[in-house]
């Protein structure tokens, strides 16, 4: 056998996720504070429209991807195994932020139908 033992380096891993993680936060937040800026999306505290809301889906999920190749091309092995970790991560963060969150925004403001349960 001459096969040549290659360790796996966690620490390369852990730093590929938290690269694509971090670019996917640092783009998201400043298009939300740019947009805010501009005046396309209202202040923090006030209700968004639905349009805005599939905007915001729309612009994040391009930065999802984004971060899903930023941490593939990081990966010190299995590129595409690590991306879709990377997406499997940020789908639990996110319902966690859903769960944590739920009735407690301003889209639930005055106007707007909330489930009331």
């Amino acid at each position: 056998m001459s096969e040549t033992y290659r360790p796996r380096r966690i620490g390369r891993s852990i730093g590929a996720l938290f690269a694509g993680f971090l670019a996917v936060v640092i783009l998201s937040i400043g298009t939300d504070m740019g947009l805010r800026a501009v005046g396309f999306l209202p202040p923090l505290g006030q209700p968004m429209s639905d349009a805005l809301f599939l905007m915001a889906l729309v612009y994040r999920t391009i930065y999802a991807v984004v971060g899903g190749y930023i941490v593939a091309r990081l990966a010190p092995y299995r590129p595409m195994y690590h991306a879709l970790l990377s997406g499997v991560v940020g789908l639990i963060l996110s319902i966690v932020g859903v769960v944590t969150t739920w009735s407690k925004g301003p889209e639930c403001a005055p106007g707007r139908a909330a489930n009331s349960t």
